[in-house]
């Protein structure tokens, strides 16, 4: 067993980043300043997929959008488990450890530019999603085939389910 099978074993939550990671970056603005965001929504499968397998599932992000909060609560997200407005994405990751009362070994995080690296740094299991800054894709346990906001996400959340022994038996349920 490699080291990052290892990591994945132990994951018990998943903090994920918002531009670049669940939408690919973009940002569009109608006149009125009104804020939009494109999410994949196999993405969200793959959030689900692991909150059903125990798996908790939290953002950190360092932009502020009722989009966000929105879509956590289509799927699911505990709002307690929501921390906007974070450049420094330190305390907010403090503040999770200390909610959760988990490890950090047990944490992966899921980035895609230099400032997720401080927490990064921290978890057990720090990816970067393809289009990842290099400095970041560098400092990273796992980087992604697919893209931010293109799959990503799903990628990373089937790769843990899958290490952890959980993945087959979901998919066969879609058989059944």
């Amino acid at each position: 067993m490699n080291d990052r099978q290892i990591r994945l074993k132990k994951i018990k939550l998943v903090i994920l980043d918002i531009d670049g990671v669940m939408t690919d970056g973009s940002l569009f603005f109608d006149n009125q300043g009104q804020e939009y965001k494109a999410f994949n929504s196999k993405d969200g499968h793959g959030i689900r997929m692991l909150q059903e397998s125990g798996i908790e599932v939290a953002i950190i992000t360092g932009r502020s959008s009722e989009i966000v909060l929105h879509r956590a609560d289509n799927l699911k997200i505990n709002r307690k488990f929501i921390y906007q407005g974070y450049r420094d994405k330190r305390p907010a990751f403090k503040a999770l450890l200390e909610a959760t009362q988990l490890s950090a070994e047990n944490i992966a995080y899921i980035g895609d530019d230099v400032i997720d690296l401080p927490v990064m740094s921290q978890v057990g299991l720090a990816i970067a999603v393809n289009d990842a800054h290099s400095f970041v894709q560098q400092h990273s346990h796992w980087t992604t085939k697919a893209k931010g906001g293109r799959g990503a996400v799903r990628e990373a959340c089937e790769g843990i389910l899958d290490a952890q022994g959980k993945l087959e038996n979901m998919l066969q349920s879609y058989l059944a």
